[in-house]
């Protein structure tokens, strides 16, 4: 008789990190359980597709520090919304009862589902057709409101105050302003670790919409005060009072159709006559997600990886594993989907910024 197997996905957007919970769970699920660990490839549609790879030691060993995923990614295959051609023509199915049905052929007892709030609905909806699963929260944007902190956004952090200290020299140097794009969609935690930790003069969170002539008055400040120049942190989610926010492009073929960016750029544009320095901007992009593995998220992803083989020995499924302070729990899938977190205005990191005397260009949080 065939073994009984535990398959793994990494879905949504790629995070520092994710190879790190894939070489923990796989080892300590060898070493621990009797199962088999096979990982499904691109994301659910390599569950629809059955198209899938065996984790071994040997084919899991060396990535703990590596960013992306071995298993590849995918933010666009909702399963129970997916695309398929009939009839020459493009239409959207639930084709969810083929991955159940190739999970059973391939004797698939548990699903293990790495991914964010997208990814993890589709994991609530597995769960909810009887499939044995664990979900595991990743984003480097840290938006998760039932996990403490998500891995890959320490990593994230540290790329983007790394970036804020080479912008420093340059902006010193030339008396600009420098305006840094950063990522996190509509929540600022990027924003604000990065923009404290890099000694940012301005930080703008997309939770609190900024003030044009607010951030003018600052640069013309540190002008006067003998600092001609600025470095301005803003997040791709940030929008100017009154206004939308700025959007890269949209695609129709995604669960998350709207693609923020652009705000570093019209920033830098509306500045341009309101002040006397040069002006320029730069968005990081994509950067944030690649590179090795900060040690901090490492050792934290080894803690989600560990986490979730325990929850498969204790056959306690249909649960997300989650850090709640520095303890690891487990919480219900149903629990976790909506449930996002944003920077408040009572956060201490905010409090200990303005008594930095670093801005937000904003009434509410600069009083």
């Amino acid at each position: 008789m065939a073994k009984k197997r535990i398959a793994l996905l990494t879905g949504g957007g790629d995070a520092p990190g994710l190879n790190a919970v894939i070489s923990t769970l796989t080892r300590a699920c060898l070493n621990q359980t009797d199962y088999e660990i096979i990982g499904y490839k691109f994301g659910y549609r390599g569950l629809y597709e059955n198209n899938f790879i065996e984790l071994t030691r040997a084919t899991t060993s060396g990535i703990l520090h590596r960013g992306g995923t071995i298993l590849y990614s995918s933010n666009k295959d909702n399963l129970f919304d997916y695309q398929v051609v009939e009839d020459g023509k493009t239409v959207k199915k639930d084709v969810s009862d083929v991955a159940v049905s190739n999970m059973k052929k391939e004797n698939v007892e548990v699903l293990v589902v790495l991914g964010g709030d997208g990814t993890l609905t589709s994991a609530r909806d597995f769960a909810r057709k009887g499939v044995n699963v664990i979900g595991v929260p990743k984003t480097i944007d840290n938006d998760l409101g039932a996990t403490s902190v998500t891995f890959g956004f320490d990593t994230a952090v540290n790329v983007v105050t790394e970036s804020l200290g080479r912008i420093h020299t340059t902006a010193e140097a030339h008396q600009r302003v420098m305006i840094v794009e950063v990522m996190g969609r509509n929540s600022g935690w990027i924003s604000l670790f990065s923009g404290v930790a890099g000694s940012a003069d301005v930080i703008l969170l997309p939770e609190f919409p900024y003030n044009l002539d607010r951030i003018a008055e600052k640069i013309k400040s540190r002008n006067e005060q003998g600092s001609p120049f600025t470095v301005i942190v803003i997040g791709e989610g940030a929008r100017e009072e009154g206004k939308e926010v700025s959007v890269n492009e949209v695609v129709d073929d995604s669960p998350d159709p709207i693609r923020l960016g652009g705000i570093g750029a019209k920033l830098a544009h509306d500045l341009k006559p309101l002040v006397p320095n040069e002006v320029r901007s730069l968005a990081l992009g994509h950067l944030q997600r690649g590179g090795e593995t900060s040690p901090r998220d490492r050792v934290l992803s080894a803690r989600y990886g560990n986490a979730a083989a325990q929850a498969i020995i204790d056959k306690d499924f249909g649960k997300m594993v989650a850090l709640e302070g520095d303890t690891m729990v487990r919480v219900s899938l149903e629990d976790v989907i909506g449930n996002n977190k944003y920077v408040e205005k009572n956060n201490e990191l905010i409090t200990i910024a303005k008594r930095m005397g670093i801005s937000f260009a904003n009434d509410i949080l600069d009083k």
